[in-house]
């Protein structure tokens, strides 16, 4: 629910023109009046003039209910709820009970909201109200049994028109909302609702476009103002859509705007890119839909799989988008703990926004149905959907990391390692996932030298032990004897497995059989340090090999070997 009293034109209004006095003679002091503070929206003004009159004892009709109404508008609910059970008492309107009902429904107070409007008799405001809850309580029969309470006025079309938006039924809501301004050009807050919804739709030039209209009236609506950064968000980046919010910051006479309104607080955490989520998001968790969602985001980007896990698992998708994160949530989540079964969910959410027939032909459908084969291990399927979304993502780290290993895994390493290279990521680049499939596509691209560099660099750990055991493994399969060689000498020299000797003796012969065939990498110099590594080694065998065989073959063929 968008709050009221959102506009800042109440903050800044133009001087009225003075009376004119004769010369000499003081002006005499006229008294405000209500209806000028409530046609300009200043709210606070009603309240000081309504606040004044109450302690005066001045004789206004429903002076109480005026003033609930202001604190309404204002959005002091709490306020506006004890002002109504002074007036309930001293005037006795059962119509007050649906006026305070309002005020528990702003204040997120559902049931209270329904219990208190039960006790108002029958009116098209209770009818709405009662809608609204029940959509909030997810109560579907009672929803249809408003719904066919309501009329076609403007306040009960408007108000099918909310729940339609609440429900993410955009296209319905815009239907009723172009209908509506079709019997009322005036009515310039459709334009705002219906850019509301070409915004969700995804039609961010359209949004804008539409909204201009009402921004020209009314250029400070925080309301207005806020989808307007929203769109250039979407468009360009979080810089251009905090300058849009700069019209407020100067038209504000607290100069503390963006405190003063959750949406504000909201929406300057997504622009800044997480900054402060901790702090601002919790609170708004009931409030404002996306909190949660973009809470879901900040906990993914810290590899906080588990609390991004806690808040999400409840919540039933709606529109692809919560689809897509609900999948993203349980594929981190099931890589991170091993577990299959969430591993599986987000395989079945991803093919299920990816398979629809809404979402099949777009960019993020396409990215779900790779992410499905990809959690499925069919990485030739993935990398078809990959490829016919490439060309968006050529500087995305995320993009270029899948891609990678879906190349990788499909054997097309030379692909594989250009996408990897392209990483930029400190931290992406010095996890031993990324380490150890650069190191295979290196080997694999015939580089093994590039992936040993790649080796040599790191500090000694479980990880660099595990990558040298890939490279020994690696290059040995591809016949680069001389880096396998190399590899299963430091990893005898670590731990003296009878394994590692016999992939060092192996790679040994198979740098000497090169040298034989006088093919690359069974040079001489290379041969002469194979020869060496194999002196350092205190096996039986290594006399023969390097005295019978090597040294023999080398002074028949007058190569000199130092042995």
């Amino acid at each position: 629910m968008i709050r009221p009293g959102t506009s800042l034109t109440k903050q800044k209004k133009k001087a009225s023109a003075q009376p004119k006095v004769a010369p000499g003679k003081k002006a005499e002091a006229s008294k405000p009046d209500l209806q000028d503070f409530l046609n300009n929206c200043d709210y606070v003004g009603a309240i000081t003039l309504l606040e004044f009159e109450k302690k005066a004892r001045e004789e206004r009709p429903h002076l109480l209910t005026w003033l609930s109404f202001c604190y309404f508008h204002n959005g002091d609910y709490k306020k506006a709820i004890d002002t109504y059970d002074e007036a309930l008492k001293k005037e006795g309107d059962k119509a007050i009970h649906v006026y305070k009902a309002c005020c528990m429904y702003a204040l997120c107070q559902y049931q209270e909201a329904e219990e208190e409007a039960q006790k108002a008799p029958d009116t098209s405001l209770k009818t709405r109200l009662l809608f609204h809850t029940a959509h909030k309580r997810n109560d579907e029969s009672a929803m249809m049994a408003h719904h066919q309470a309501l009329t076609d006025s403007r306040e009960d079309q408007l108000g099918l028109a909310a729940i339609q938006y609440l429900r993410s039924h955009f296209q319905e809501a815009t239907d009723i909302y172009k209908r509506l301004l079709v019997d009322d050009r005036e009515h310039w807050a459709l334009n705002v609702y219906i850019a509301f919804c070409y915004y969700k739709l995804d039609y961010y030039d359209v949004s804008l476009e539409i909204l201009q209209s009402y921004l020209t009236n009314f250029p400070n609506s925080i309301t207005a103002v806020n989808l307007k950064a929203c769109s250039h968000y979407q468009l360009y980046n979080g810089k251009a859509a905090e300058a849009e919010l700069k019209v407020l910051q100067q038209a504000s006479s607290s100069g503390n705007i963006f405190q003063e309104h959750d949406l504000l607080q909201h929406n300057l955490v997504v622009f800044r890119n997480g900054e402060n989520a901790i702090q601002v998001l919790p609170p708004l968790l009931d409030i404002i839909p996306e909190a949660r969602l973009n809470l879901v985001i900040y906990h993914l980007r810290t590899d906080e799989a588990q609390e991004a896990y806690n808040l999400i698992k409840d919540l039933e998708p709606a529109v692809p988008r919560e689809y897509i994160l609900k999948g993203v949530v349980f594929a981190a989540l099931g890589q991170k703990t091993g577990s299959r079964e969430h591993l599986k969910l987000a395989q079945q959410l991803f093919q299920l926004v990816g398979a629809s027939a809404s979402e099949c032909d777009t960019i993020p459908g396409r990215q779900c149905m790779a992410s499905c084969f990809f959690l499925l291990k069919q990485f030739d399927d993935a990398l078809v959907y990959l490829k016919s979304v490439k060309p968006y993502f050529s500087n995305d780290d995320d993009f270029n990391w899948d891609y990678g290993i879906a190349c990788a895994n499909a054997a097309d390493y030379k692909e594989a390692k250009e996408a990897l290279l392209q990483v930029q990521n400190d931290k992406y680049r010095a996890e031993f996932c990324y380490l150890s499939w650069l190191c295979r596509c290196y080997i694999m691209s015939g580089e093994p030298e590039l992936a040993w560099e790649t080796y040599v660099r790191l500090d000694t750990s479980n990880e660099s032990f595990n990558l040298l055991h890939l490279i020994a493994n690696d290059c040995y399969k591809m016949g680069h004897f001389y880096y396998a060689c190399k590899a299963f000498d430091v990893l005898e020299r670590l731990d003296p497995d009878p394994e590692f000797w016999e992939g060092k003796r192996g790679a040994a012969i198979g740098v000497f059989q090169k040298a034989v065939a006088g093919k690359p990498g069974g040079e001489q110099d290379k041969l002469q340090e194979v020869v060496t590594i194999l002196r350092s080694t205190n096996n039986p065998t290594v006399d023969y090999m390097v005295n019978r065989v090597i040294k023999k073959w080398a002074k028949d063929n007058r190569v000199k070997l130092d042995v």
